[in-house]
């Protein structure tokens, strides 16, 4: 067991000194996933790769008491974290901006690399709530590759699957979402 699970068990269990533990040893990685999220944002981003960390650690271990089954469980409710934040950013600016109407997008535009705009954030956000209705492991694929923007194999080990498992379903998961973002 390793320093990480060994604090996330301590802290299932109710032991407060165990968070003031956790955070230097996640910390830098969390950040490098905030960083790399953050590198989608359109430019003149006000929330930064250190504020996103901090907003979703504090999301990940704030007053209700959690049970992580390991390291790979805790990053993957830090990407949900930071998914949901980034969520709830993108509904605030573009209620100020469009008044609330949603209009579909093609899910090609939201290639890992490419700069979704926040219509485009929120029809994948709707889209992924029904993939997580039908298959909640496609639909954390997704999440790990997109907005926690790990890499296929870096996903498929956070999930405990094969690669090539991954691969595929990441394919299905992509037309999928693509076929659910274009309906009228």
């Amino acid at each position: 067991m390793n320093e990480v699970t060994r604090i996330l068990d301590a802290i299932g269990q109710g032991d407060a000194r165990a968070t003031d533990e956790l955070l230097p040893l996640v910390y830098e990685e969390l950040r490098q996933l905030a960083a790399r999220r953050m590198a989608h944002e359109p430019p003149g981003q006000t929330l930064q790769a250190t504020a996103l960390v901090h907003e979703a650690y504090l999301r990940l271990l704030g007053s209700e008491r959690q049970e992580w089954r390991g390291r790979a469980h805790f990053f993957g409710a830090a990407a949900e974290a930071m998914r949901r934040i980034l969520i709830d950013r993108a509904r605030r600016r573009r209620a100020e901006r469009h008044g609330g109407e949603l209009r579909r997008v093609s899910f090609e535009s939201l290639e890992l690399g490419v700069e979704p705009d926040d219509d485009q954030l929120l029809a994948l956000h709707e889209a992924l709530g029904r993939l997580e209705q039908h298959d909640k492991a496609k639909a954390d694929l997704v999440k790990l590759r997109f907005f926690a923007g790990l890499s296929l194999p870096q996903a498929a080990e956070a999930l405990g699957i094969p690669e090539g498992t991954a691969k595929r379903e990441w394919t299905f998961t992509r037309a999928w979402l693509y076929r659910e973002m274009t309906r009228a």
